[in-house]
């Protein structure tokens, strides 16, 4: 019972960030040019907290500090796109605090210490190395993405975001594959796909949606493609 719970919060963080990639896909698809829609860093910091509590469950450092170091370039990038001041002021104060107060909590209240995740039996030294690398390689893809966009003063999703995107999937696809874990396995299969389609409209690959001569589908994806702002 204990394990369902646990790879429920898991699956549930990984919906929500392919909710978050689909919508992108949709948006930029239907526009024909990437777009990074305040929908997606929404939906992001949802999902971060969902995937930072399971990372704790799992006392799985990777997905920890993954999540940590990411979190914050999400509020960025509403701020960017002036969608953050626009939320009550309450909810971005809970939203600021999340990460550090389940964080606080966790290291002062439980008897969790860095040792349970550094000494975890189910996740050996070296395979933990490669995991921690495998998430600063595909995080720092939103470094980039940040730096690029603050050059820019404008939330961007650049060519290099996909293809560090596709570099640190890939490598975190194989970190799954030894952590036996199903959640970053089934995350990691699904989203490449939307990586290499994205590096294809950056490309000026004609969007696959002007191929659809379906009335009710076409009115259906401009319908859907409005509502994500």
């Amino acid at each position: 019972m204990e394990y369902i719970l646990i790879y429920g919060i898991g699956f549930l963080a990984q919906i929500l960030f392919f909710a978050r990639t689909i919508a992108q896909w949709v948006k930029s698809e239907h526009e024909g040019r990437v777009i990074s829609p305040n929908l997606f860093w929404q939906i992001s910091l949802a999902g971060s907290v969902c995937m930072l509590i399971y990372g704790i469950l799992r006392d799985d450092a990777a997905i920890v500090i993954g999540q940590m170091l990411v979190y914050f370039i999400y509020i960025r990038n509403l701020q960017l796109k002036n969608a953050w001041n626009t939320m009550p002021l309450i909810l971005r104060i809970v939203i600021f605090l999340t990460p550090p107060v389940i964080l606080f909590f966790l290291f002062t209240q439980t008897d969790y210490t860095i040792d349970t995740f550094l000494k975890n039996e189910d996740n050996p030294l070296f395979l933990m190395i490669w995991g921690i690398a495998a998430q600063i390689v595909f995080i720092s893809r939103f470094f980039y993405q940040w730096l690029y966009s603050e050059n820019r003063n404008e939330s961007l999703l650049p060519m290099g975001f996909w293809i560090i995107s596709i570099i640190g999937s890939s490598m975190n696809f194989t970190y799954a594959i030894f952590r036996l874990d199903p959640v970053l396995f089934a995350a990691h299969t699904l989203s490449m796909v939307i990586y290499l389609r994205n590096i294809l409209i950056l490309l000026n690959k004609k969007s696959l949606f002007s191929k659809i001569n379906i009335p009710f589908v076409n009115r259906l994806i401009h319908t859907i493609s409005k509502r994500i702002k």
